[in-house]
């Protein structure tokens, strides 16, 4: 008894049952289990909603919008250990919850879902799109927040560095993941066996995820599951870190979302959350589902009259739904869509498009690209000559292509691009209709027929490169959004009967505000049009097109293609044979020998 009049000792014993204290009471404060949301007590802001049926609904299937859902209060993450004044342990910490991406378009999966621990809310400066709703260098380049983010993102952005467009990852204060691997999960804990399940983020389905940090071990796991499967023996992500070092005394956590132009709903089903022990695993079957009803309870009185109105009503609204379904299949025609309304774009009949190529016959073929075959047609209800882009089924982009084009340049107007008049979508089948343009594409002058290409002067050429050149103008300066269409070359360029140039294929093409700088994409373009910084960068501007505008100058007076394997070693890349002779002297060695002198 004698040492507990020591001062120093006292204080040292008092200080240790206080921690002692907060900790426990700590641990009994943050143990919550929410199976569905309607008694949660969360802080939402953004498009996130808590809905009728008890689904946290972080986005909606709106486009270009964020979510967030977060805890009220902030919890103690890192503590002081006794004795030592100047270094802080992290807590040991668990989650498990259920979610579930569903797309707007099958098969779309847009930008992921996250949760997140967060230093400050709320979260300042985000952007919609590939950022996750989350703080960046873009939006909010003096952002002091902390942030520890698991990342469930079903779209690849290089310039984040994902590995693919289906995959899990940590982040740490940065959307760059300091590891990530392929959604999945492994069926058994044998570390030699890598042999593991693929789980689709994107597929709609609800899946499990759990996060749990022991700070003994200094490790932080992840694991996934689809609903019905249980936690598996061996986590997806293992990650050795000191959380203490990352994170802030006191935190926030939750989730967040954000959608880009093909957008996703991301929903949470369920939440269990621990500080100090094993969150509690969610049973599913109290979980409320995605096919669960969304409206409120019905009142008893009246409930027979109304249920017999309502059997009434459905039994015709049936019968009026088989005979539409019968005439559209008869048609062979899609469900409108929205694109149809916001692009300016008519839909067009599959039936009319069938029947305006002649069945797609070999006859009314004109030619064929990268993305598919294109048909000459006449549609039979208003007579006007169109070209019809059937999108192969095999084609690179697919869909991906299809949305491109009607999103940027369906409000298109100008003289010298190929108007886009309509589009339809037909299970696999996609089309989009076009300006017929009689005399094909610059190539075909060019390149493909010796007779004509001897007819084309140098004012016919001079007058197609001044076309090109206003078309770029439009696109780039003169628009509501500037367009940048990064395949620029002379299979993308159709004549008219009067020579006029009209520039067309917008698959590739990016859309951007005004004064934006663009974001790095994939690597994308025809090899001999590309400005050399693109394939360093990853960044596609105006200045990328006008490189390939200035290939395209070349390639029109020189006559010959900007890649010729067969040529000398000097002459194979067309700007460096050029380049060469200009600095000897002989640039005129470089001109089109069929062009009258």
């Amino acid at each position: 008894m004698a040492s507990f009049t020591n001062p120093a000792i006292a204080i040292e014993i008092f200080s240790f049952f206080s921690y002692l204290l907060l900790v426990l009471s700590l641990e009994n404060e943050t143990n919550f289990v929410y199976n569905g949301f309607h008694q949660a007590k969360l802080n939402l802001d953004g498009a996130s909603v808590v809905r009728s049926n008890g689904i946290l609904a972080i986005t909606n299937d709106t486009s270009k919008i964020l979510g967030h859902a977060f805890y009220p209060t902030p919890l103690q993450f890192t503590k002081f250990t006794p004795g030592s004044h100047n270094k802080s342990t992290a807590v040991n910490f668990s989650t498990n919850f259920i979610f579930s991406i569903v797309p707007k378009y099958p098969g779309f999966g847009g930008h992921g879902l996250t949760f997140v621990l967060s230093s400050k809310y709320p979260l300042e400066g985000c952007l919609p799109s590939q950022y996750l709703g989350l703080p960046n260098v873009t939006s909010n380049p003096q952002s002091s927040a902390r942030m520890l983010a698991i990342e469930f993102d079903a779209i690849q952005n290089v310039d984040m560095q994902d590995i693919n467009d289906n995959h899990v990852g940590i982040d740490i204060s940065s959307l760059v993941s300091n590891i990530s691997e392929p959604a999945a999960y492994y069926n058994t804990n044998d570390e030699n066996n890598s042999k593991y399940t693929t789980i689709i983020l994107k597929s709609g389905d609800s899946l499990q995820a759990w996060i749990d940090y022991d700070s003994l071990q200094e490790l932080l796991n992840v694991s996934l599951s689809p609903l019905h499967m249980g936690r598996p023996p061996r986590p997806l992500i293992s990650f050795p870190i000191d959380l203490s070092q990352v994170l802030d005394e006191y935190m926030y956590i939750g989730f967040s979302a954000s959608t880009g132009l093909l957008s996703p709903a991301h929903n949470v089903h369920g939440w269990s959350f621990r500080i100090g022990g094993r969150a509690q695993d969610l049973d599913p079957t109290e979980l409320p589902t995605l096919s669960s009803s969304s409206n409120e309870v019905v009142h008893q009185k009246g409930f027979k009259v109304g249920m017999t109105f309502t059997s009434v009503t459905l039994f015709i609204l049936v019968i009026f739904a088989g005979v539409y379904i019968l005439r559209r299949t008869k048609n062979k025609d899609e469900i409108l869509e929205d694109w149809e309304i916001e692009y300016g774009a008519r839909k067009f009949k599959y039936s009319e498009l069938h029947a305006a190529t002649r069945g797609f016959r070999e006859k009314n073929f004109i030619g064929s690209g990268g993305f598919g075959s294109v048909y000459r047609g006449v549609v039979p209800s208003t007579g006007i000559e169109v070209a019809v882009k059937r999108i192969s089924n095999n084609s690179r982009q697919g869909i991906r292509e299809f949305v491109a084009e009607i999103t940027s340049t369906g409000r298109l107007r100008h003289r010298n691009l190929v108007q886009l008049h309509g589009w339809c979508r037909r299970k696999d089948d996609l089309l989009l209709v076009y300006d017929y343009v009689p005399n094909g594409s610059l190539n075909k002058l060019l390149f493909d027929n010796e007779n004509q290409k001897k007819k084309l002067s140098w004012e016919e050429r001079y007058k197609i490169l001044n076309d090109v050149a206003q078309a770029l103008l439009y696109l780039h300066e003169e628009c509501q959004q500037m367009v940048v269409h990064r395949d620029l070359k002379p299979s993308n360029i159709l004549i008219d009967e009067g020579l006029n140039a009209k520039l067309g294929d917008f698959g590739l093409a990016r859309t951007y505000e005004h004064g934006h700088n663009p974001d790095t994409t994939n690597i994308v373009g025809t090899l001999g049009y590309m400005a050399p910084e693109l394939t360093r960068t990853g960044r596609a501007t105006e200045s990328t097109d006008v490189y390939s505008y200035g290939t395209l100058l070349l390639e029109v007076a020189c006559g010959r293609r900007p890649i010729e394997p067969y040529k000398n070693g000097g002459e194979i890349v067309l700007v460096d044979w050029a380049r060469k002779q200009h600095c000897a002297g002989d640039i005129t060695r470089v001109v089109d020998p069929t062009l009258d002198n």
